[in-house]
């Protein structure tokens, strides 16, 4: 329920979260955040997930860098997150896990503990709608050290890019703009070109898979255009199982490591294809030529908030109404 009031990019309905929310005793803290004299430690939350991560945090650790070339930026992260930056030596990371899952009291006494690990007095806490937070409902700190982009209401109804609403609010608190980007612990790869790399993990929402042979069809596909294609097999169990049913007998590449270290892989590549997940988020932070396959949005403007945004070439496909056939279609899956 809550992720659904959260997630819709409706204002009516984020105040129905709040709403809901304020039976556990939370509130909007009230003041303004001010940029003090001096900035010495800037703390930027992670969203949790990995393409969030991604597609919005990266852009405030590029922002916040310049801004505050002498200041600390600390990544207040799990490890998965934190790799996905692990090469970016002007990164310092503060690991923390948040529990996904559990009791909702257990979730916000996880943010109020995490208020006394954000330490510094000459220090600012950047809170892009972080789950740790409850979207900005549970204080880290002092109102005034305190800048939260309200991603869910930022924007109102209109079609907007995530990435261009975020540079707009960066733009309203701190004056610049930033780029998405990835740091991973780079992985060598040695393979023939031109290289796609492809990712079907949907992460257990079976709403934006295509189901029939589309799978296996699309690998097919891609094996006859390029001459080597990495299939990432997720973290196991049915997804892997399934990935692996799909290439029946293509010759592809299998990447079974962790997530950045696919990430590593996309960015090297000539060209990216997947379902609405993280790794389009990578490929578009890379600027590597991509196809995403949206299916399962809840309505146009989530699917706009959430499409890739980068400097390489994004194509969309929406497969709630185009054909598993016009989605294979030969001019998608060219090289970029």
């Amino acid at each position: 329920m809550v992720e659904a009031l959260a997630d819709s990019f409706d204002p009516a309905r984020v105040e129905t979260y709040e709403a809901v929310m304020s039976e556990w005793g939370l509130r909007r803290a009230a003041g303004l955040p001010r940029i003090p004299e001096r900035v010495e430690s800037v703390y930027v939350l992670s969203r949790v997930t990995l393409g969030a991560d991604i597609k919005i945090v990266s852009i405030v650790l590029d922002a916040m860098k310049r801004r505050f070339p002498q200041a600390r930026i600390v990544f207040a992260a799990n490890r998965k997150s934190a790799e996905l930056f692990e090469a970016d030596n002007r990164l310092a990371v503060l690991e923390v896990n948040y529990p996904r899952t559990g009791a909702v009291s257990e979730r916000i006494a996880f943010g109020q503990a995490l208020r006394s690990k954000l330490r510094g007095e000459r220090r600012i806490v950047i809170d892009p709608d972080s789950r740790m937070t409850q979207l900005g409902l549970v204080p880290v700190c002092e109102p005034e050290n305190y800048f939260h982009f309200p991603s869910r209401s930022f924007g109102g109804t209109s079609l907007d890019n995530l990435s261009e609403l975020t540079n707009r609010w960066l733009e309203e608190k701190f004056g610049l703009r930033g780029n998405a980007y990835v740091a991973p612990k780079p992985v060598a790869i040695d393979c023939a070109r031109p290289a796609a790399a492809v990712s079907l993990g949907v992460g257990e929402n079976e709403t934006k898979r295509i189901g029939g042979d589309f799978e296996a069809k699309l690998i097919a596909a891609l094996t006859e255009r390029y001459r080597t294609v990495w299939l990432d097999r997720g973290a196991g169990g049915e997804e892997a199982r399934r990935v692996t049913a799909a290439v029946a007998g293509r010759r592809v590449r299998f990447w079974e490591g962790s997530f950045a270290g696919f990430v590593s892989v996309v960015a090297q590549s000539d060209f990216y294809v997947g379902y609405d997940s993280a790794g389009q988020h990578a490929a578009a932070a890379a600027g590597v030529p991509l196809v995403s396959i949206f299916a399962g949005a809840v309505s146009d403007v989530f699917r706009a908030r959430w499409a890739p945004h980068g400097a390489g070439i994004q194509t969309v496909l929406n497969a709630d109404i185009l054909t598993p056939a016009e989605i294979l279609g030969d001019r998608h899956l060219k090289p970029g």
